[in-house]
């Protein structure tokens, strides 16, 4: 697929639909989270592929949001193997992604290589927090591993 930027993501299996916002670098390096809002949004980190381009594109949200109760990903855990993301992009088509796999891991074990490292298809990488909450936040992380399994082309008035 062309490279265009992600503007919504749908989750069916988990109620998600939400706008997405673009997220670069931390002043630590590390990639940016979306703001803690009371309209949580997911957010597309802006230095990997878009949805439907050759290799991981990675989106990010959150399972709280502080004070303002769950987050956009809330239930990402929840997600199976074969359930449908869907990315609509800025020009107007939709990246359509069938989950593979669904990992928690510990924060200090982040598996950086397999989330942001090349791959020879167009996948997805959804991340959020996850096991126990401990003092500073969760102490592990959900992400969410998925492959290309569709395009669609807009239909009038669906852009």
């Amino acid at each position: 697929m062309a490279r265009s930027v992600p503007v919504r993501l749908l989750i069916p299996a988990i109620g998600v639909d939400t706008p997405v916002i673009r997220l670069g670098l931390a002043a630590d390096g590390t990639v940016q989270v979306p703001p803690v809002t009371a309209h949580d949004r997911a957010g597309w980190y802006r230095h990997s592929p878009t949805p439907g381009e050759t290799g991981p594109s990675v989106l990010l949200g959150h399972v709280t949001v502080g004070p303002y109760g769950d987050g956009v990903f809330r239930h990402l855990a929840r997600l199976r193997r074969g359930e449908r993301i869907t990315a609509r992009l800025e020009n107007g088509t939709a990246a359509e992604f069938a989950v593979t796999a669904v990992r928690t891991v510990p924060r200090t074990d982040f598996p950086a290589d397999d989330v942001y490292g090349n791959v020879d298809r167009p996948e997805l990488r959804l991340i959020t927090c996850g096991g126990a909450r401990t003092g500073d936040g969760y102490a592990d992380n959900v992400i969410v591993f998925a492959a290309l399994s569709g395009a669609k082309s807009p239909t009038p008035g669906e852009r």
